[in-house]
């Protein structure tokens, strides 16, 4: 038996939308509002995000580095971002010749620490860049009322925080720009690709020319932008997906209550929802001191747990910073993902809670 810790869902609709297109030839469109099929993507997100606008890009990495170009971030500039999360975050800042100033998190769900938030601002701060990690929303109230008193922008990192909710507004709506990422192993996918939502038109116009080379009409490139467009075919199979999403969460939420129910009396610190909080279950993240002998037990038994992430961005060979990140890097060495997507069964799920049970009480 072998359960991966998360695998696209894709069926016969994809297959057939994408022979279709191939049939069809239409496989990208430079206009700048895309392809029909990358219209009819942007459509169904912000429908279901509750955004006004939605601005389809190729990567979650691309929707960050289009949300910073949107705001003019470049060389000089400092952005405030977590270290426990996945590179990319980091990534998009330097791309811009910006520096990433990395936070400290919070225990509670691993969001960043509104707290050591504020300690990190300097003058040269000039956005907040928050990420949704697992599909927990970060403090959010706590970061917008930090980022107003500053006049700070907020970017939210929402790329694994599809379908999560707080009082009832979709993670990555709070602010001015949230990302999302549609990677395979996400809760829906395009195979790659990634969205950027906003309420801002202004932003809106800029980021629909950042995405295609800075153009507008061919050739009349008015701004600094890149190719970010998402292919016609990472589009149609993205407008499924979107249907079958809300079945997606479903499943997620009945596997993830399960397996809360059948390990909750076991020494670990098991996820949870605050108050007011709905979240995605895109990973189901326990911590415990046995970390490594747990991880590479359940390995061994076929089951695909995982560790994100067990080095810190900021002690990556390439950043190497040299900074106290207490709660992130004892995060690093405890968290534990397990498998909870749509294609793991109930059976699925007791066996991995008795291998659980069983390791933990050797």
């Amino acid at each position: 038996m072998k359960i991966a810790i998360n695998v696209p869902f894709v069926g016969k609709d994809e297959i057939s939308a994408v022979t279709s297109i191939l049939k069809n030839g239409s496989l990208t469109s430079a206009a700048s509002h895309g392809g029909k099929h990358v219209q009819a993507f942007e459509k169904s997100a912000s429908l279901f995000i509750k955004s006004k606008y939605v601005v389809a890009v190729n990567s979650g990495t691309a929707a960050l580095q289009a949300a910073l170009y949107a705001l003019d971030i470049k060389k000089g500039d400092e952005v405030l971002v977590p270290s426990f999360t996945f590179v990319a975050t980091a990534n998009s800042v330097v791309s811009t010749g910006a520096k990433p100033v990395f936070v400290d998190i919070l225990k509670e769900n691993y969001t960043m620490d509104p707290d050591d938030l504020q300690k990190k601002i300097t003058k040269k701060t000039r956005a907040i860049m928050p990420v949704h990690l697992y599909g927990n929303v970060a403090y959010i109230d706590r970061i917008l009322e930090i980022a107003k008193k500053h006049n700070l922008p907020v970017i939210e990192d929402s790329a694994q925080s599809l379908g999560s909710t707080y009082k009832g507004k979709h993670a990555g709506t709070f602010s001015d720009l949230g990302c999302w990422s549609m990677y395979p192993a996400k809760v829906m996918t395009s195979g790659e690709g990634g969205f950027i939502g906003t309420n801002n038109k202004k932003l809106y116009d800029k980021l629909l020319m950042i995405r295609n080379h800075g153009m507008v009409h061919g050739y009349d490139t008015r701004i600094f932008g890149l190719n970010l467009r998402l292919p016609e075919i990472s589009a149609a199979i993205a407008t499924i997906q979107m249907k079958k999403l809300p079945g997606f969460l479903k499943t997620r939420q009945k596997n993830a209550n399960l397996l809360s129910k059948l390990i909750s009396n076991l020494n670990i610190i098991l996820p949870h929802q605050r108050k007011n909080e709905n979240v995605n279950w895109y990973l189901y993240t326990i911590a415990t001191s046995k970390r490594d002998k747990i991880l590479k037990k359940l390995n061994e038994k076929g089951i695909g747990a995982a560790s994100y992430y067990p080095i810190p961005v900021h002690k990556t060979p390439f950043y190497q910073q040299k900074i106290k990140l207490p709660i992130t890097e004892w995060a690093s060495s405890h968290t534990l993902s397990l498998p909870i997507h749509p294609k793991v069964t109930s059976k699925n799920i007791e066996f991995i809670a008795q291998s659980l049970r069983d390791i933990v009480n050797e």
